[in-house]
């Protein structure tokens, strides 16, 4: 009999991604899955004929029915009750799951328990909220009013209930774990998402074509990327952008290719109302020469790979804040990561070793370090390197054994391998 799981997501497929294609594609798992419509319906064209959706439509409360320190704590309570009846409906049809899977960031955990109490329930552990030491207090160019500060309390009040209801949770790195209260961190279990090995990779003969002209870049060129969903402080695009100028300047042959948008998926908007990309173009004026820099914006996936591999240093800056995939991804398709020395990134990465590790804030240093790695012949060493930590700790099919295992501990065996992802 096929084992029943519920996924839930706010945004579907989010971090089950893999995992998801995976039990949907094999026999032994019978698949349900709960997400906002509005997400769900963007993120899946093609509804996969083997996964039962189930959606909720919910907005917000405006800004002015709740003081703002309890804007998102109740947002989350709205989430919560939506997904229950959701959950209820399923039940309803008949479907009683052996695993609920989800994550409790956004409320949506909150009645599993309500409506399943026996089910197994994992919890997926992204991020725990700190007034110190990660992303509040990190760069002094974008710090909070300090009433703003209140917040960080009563924004984790859901996830605390969901995290004390769950049988085990599952956190992406071991620095997203230590970030959890220690009275909570036994129950955390540190499996990576996985990386997709069989697609992300190197390959010598991938060429990205530049915008407005028939223009390509392939490897016989310094090309310097950088990748974000969205081009914001959080991932350091303003440390990035400022070093551009210097960075053209030191390598007269490099050309710098950015990708991602111009909305704000962290921290918060401008108040002028303009984009960051905006905002550091105006602040950057004639001294940054736009025949090199190339903005791509938002691309498909297969396009971004062929960013990664044609890339010959890849920079991720980030502020102590949950780690992209997008770092894993450059390293595994063979780029030299050159990343700030910042808690999550310097887990993967040893200086010299399998990447460079520089300051965030630290312009003379970030240059002279990509400079230095984009220097053919130099960086062979580092870059078999950086593949290797990939391929050993972050394999998609050694992660999703891993995750299957400890998501149906003690509720049944087993019988058949896994299929490819």
């Amino acid at each position: 009999m096929p084992r029943k799981i519920i996924f839930i997501h706010q945004n579907l497929p989010g971090q089950f991604k893999h995992l998801l294609r995976h039990c949907a594609g094999n026999p032994d798992y019978q698949v349900m899955v709960v997400g906002e419509k509005r997400r769900v319906l963007v993120n899946f064209p093609n509804l996969p004929p083997s996964v039962g959706f189930h959606v909720y439509d919910i907005e917000d409360i405006p800004a002015d029915r709740v003081p703002a320190e309890l804007r998102s704590t109740a947002n989350a309570m709205r989430r919560g009750r939506a997904v229950a009846l959701c959950l209820e409906n399923i039940k309803q049809g008949g479907f009683v799951p052996d695993v609920i899977y989800g994550h409790p960031g956004w409320g949506e955990l909150l009645h599993v328990r309500d409506v399943f109490p026996r089910a197994r329930v994992v919890n997926y552990c992204e991020f725990y909220f700190n007034r110190n030491g990660q992303d509040l207090d990190f760069d002094p160019e974008f710090a909070l009013p300090e009433h703003d500060y209140f917040r960080v309390r009563t924004d984790n009040m859901t996830q605390l209930v969901s995290l004390v209801e769950a049988d085990i949770c599952i956190s992406p790195t071991r620095w997203q774990k230590s970030r959890y209260p220690a009275s909570l961190q036994a129950r955390i279990e540190v499996i990576h998402d996985g990386i997709d090995l069989s697609r992300v990779k190197p390959d010598p003969r991938a060429r990205i074509k530049l915008p407005g002209g028939e223009a390509t870049l392939g490897r016989e060129t310094p090309v310097i990327t950088y990748v974000a969903r969205n081009l914001e402080p959080y991932r350091g695009f303003h440390r990035f952008m400022r070093a551009v100028p210097d960075l053209l300047r030191a390598v007269p042959d490099a050309h710098v290719v950015i990708v991602g948008g111009d909305e704000v998926s962290y921290g918060t908007r401008r108040p002028d109302g303009r984009t960051y990309r905006e905002a550091m173009l105006d602040e950057l004026g004639d001294r940054i020469d736009l025949s090199r820099v190339h903005f791509l914006g938002r691309i498909p996936y297969n396009a971004y790979l062929s960013v990664l591999q044609v890339s010959r240093v890849h920079v991720y800056l980030s502020y102590p804040f949950v780690l992209s995939w997008s770092f894993l991804e450059a390293m595994a398709a063979g780029a030299i990561v050159v990343g700030s020395r910042t808690e999550p990134v310097a887990e993967v990465i040893q200086d010299g070793v399998n990447g460079h590790l520089v300051d965030f804030f630290s312009n003379d240093e970030l240059v002279e370090t990509i400079r230095k790695a984009c220097v053919e012949g130099t960086q062979e060493a580092i870059r078999k390197a950086s593949m290797t930590t990939v391929a050993r700790d972050f394999d998609l099919h050694t992660c999703l054994a891993r995750q299957l295992e400890r998501m149906f501990q003690g509720v049944d065996v087993l019988e058949r391998p896994l299929v490819d992802a």
